[in-house]
């Protein structure tokens, strides 16, 4: 209770903190001398970091990429992790986005959940524990990221001269707490198309999809053909029979194929329709000849189809922690010389990057495809016993008296840039995810309740 009436004494000035730091717009933009993500996002660091010096605490800022406030002594510490950059605004906003203004008891603005609600709200939790004269074993530090949404650059920064906490916690996902964060690969798969269709029937370009960890919600096919109308009353049948939102239509002398899916993240693709694959299924009903495209699409139709768990390619990993892993094929260029597929897969946090790849590369050996371009963020695991979750898991019962079992998740956050840190908070079961949402907005009942929560977490890491 010592802490939480603490909390409560320091309940303006955390909620003037907030609208401070929320009045700046940190969107990163070209660099500048001691601004290495631009002005907004320096003006934010130097204002979290005056609004700490005015606090109390000592403040380091590591040329312009990240900063931190400290308290206490020793080697090592315990790290709060957020971050002050935010995504563009975007439009349609109910009130200004930079204005922090409050209505209703929610405080609007970009960035007042994702992240600078919390990472205030975890600054005034260390301020609490300090004014109440509470004991600590370990140092603290509170963490003010600046690249998060666009690279976490500055976290590669910041190890290059400091050591990692021991323990710790970011505040930039939900509650209870996500102890899983499955292994994230992005890559292409290439093919160059040698072997060119034998028929009349020949594609000349298939595109489709806008981002890799998105499940595309349109493909198209370029055809060139004499006999255009039999493949338009070919597309109708097939439409028919499977239900897919496949239609055509012609320009110049060209048929073009169009397939409609339905978005849904890359990390839950199961709730999605794809439409690349959708128009692969048509496509394998066309007379293209011994054609490398064709091999290609007859390859991707055995092995993928409209699968999301890569049973099919022989990547099927599970387990008991995080679930399946999931495959999402994303993104296709193709033209008549090469062929570029663009896959993100997920893989549970017990398996390692070779138990994937290594039948993958199997399955696609002697095809003519080639991996490149493979970005690589490996698992963050932490078993439900580690002291870590544990600790966390107590502070949330007794400050909320809610359900604390640990979250596995597909999709990665700002825990897997730092060693030895949780995401926890600062959204609770039930409040709806704002994140880069229009009128993002924090309830200021919640700030409150994450700083209390936040105090005693920090507390019962470092005491």
């Amino acid at each position: 209770m010592q802490l939480n009436n603490k909390i409560d004494e320091l309940r303006e000035q955390l909620i003037n903190s907030t609208q401070e730091i929320l009045r700046i717009k940190s969107v990163e933009d070209s660099a500048i001398p001691g601004m290495p993500f631009g002005e907004g996002v320096g003006k934010a660091l130097e204002t979290a970091l005056n609004i700490a010096k005015n606090l109390g605490f000592k403040t380091v800022n590591l040329d312009g990429y990240i900063g931190y406030a400290e308290v206490g002594e020793g080697e090592d510490y315990i790290g709060v992790l957020g971050h002050l950059d935010v995504v563009p605004e975007g439009e349609g906003w109910i009130y200004p986005p930079y204005a922090a203004e409050i209505h209703d008891g929610k405080i609007y603005g970009r960035g007042t959940l994702d992240d600078k609600g919390p990472i205030m709200a975890s600054l005034y939790g260390l301020k609490a524990v300090v004014d109440c004269g509470l004991t600590l074993s370990k140092k603290v530090r509170v963490i003010f990221g600046t690249n998060e949404e666009t690279g976490s650059g500055e976290i590669e920064h910041y190890l290059k001269t400091e050591r990692p906490p021991i323990l710790g916690f970011t505040p930039d996902a939900e509650y209870p707490m996500i102890f899983a964060e499955k292994g994230i690969t992005i890559f292409n798969i290439v093919k160059d198309l040698e072997a060119k269709s034998s028929t009349d029937i020949i594609i000349k370009a298939i595109k489709g999809g806008l981002k890799a960890n998105m499940v595309p919600e349109y493909c198209e096919a370029i055809i060139e053909t004499k006999n255009r109308e039999a493949i338009i009353s070919d597309v109708l049948v097939f439409a028919e029979r499977t239900g897919y939102n496949v239609t055509t239509e012609v320009r110049d002398n060209l048929v073009v194929i169009k397939s409609s899916g339905v978005a849904a993240h890359g990390s839950l693709p199961h709730l999605g329709k794809n439409a690349i694959m959708q128009l692969f299924a048509f496509l394998e009903n066309l007379e293209l000849g011994k054609s490398d495209i064709a091999d290609f699409i007859s390859f991707f139709n055995r092995n993928v189809g409209m699968e999301v768990h890569g049973e099919s390619f022989g990547i099927g990993l599970q387990d008991e922690e995080s679930g399946k892993l999931s495959f999402n094929a994303g993104v296709i260029d193709m033209n008549e010389e090469k062929v570029t597929f663009i896959l993100n897969i997920r893989y549970p946090v017990t398996n390692t990057f070779e138990d994937m790849m290594k039948p993958f590369n199997a399955k696609i050996k002697g095809t003519g495809m080639r991996v490149e371009e493979m970005i690589h963020q490996a698992p963050l695991y932490f078993p439900k016993e580690h002291p870590l979750i544990k600790i966390l898991q107590k502070v949330y019962v007794e400050q909320t008296h809610l359900d604390s079992t640990p979250i596995a998740i597909g999709g990665g956050t700002y825990a897997k840039e730092m060693p030895n840190i949780v995401a926890f908070g600062p959204i609770f079961p039930g409040k709806p995810d704002l994140d880069h949402q229009v009128n993002e907005y924090i309830e200021v009942e919640d700030l409150i309740m994450n700083a209390k929560i936040y105090a005693h977490a920090i507390y019962e890491l470092a005491k």
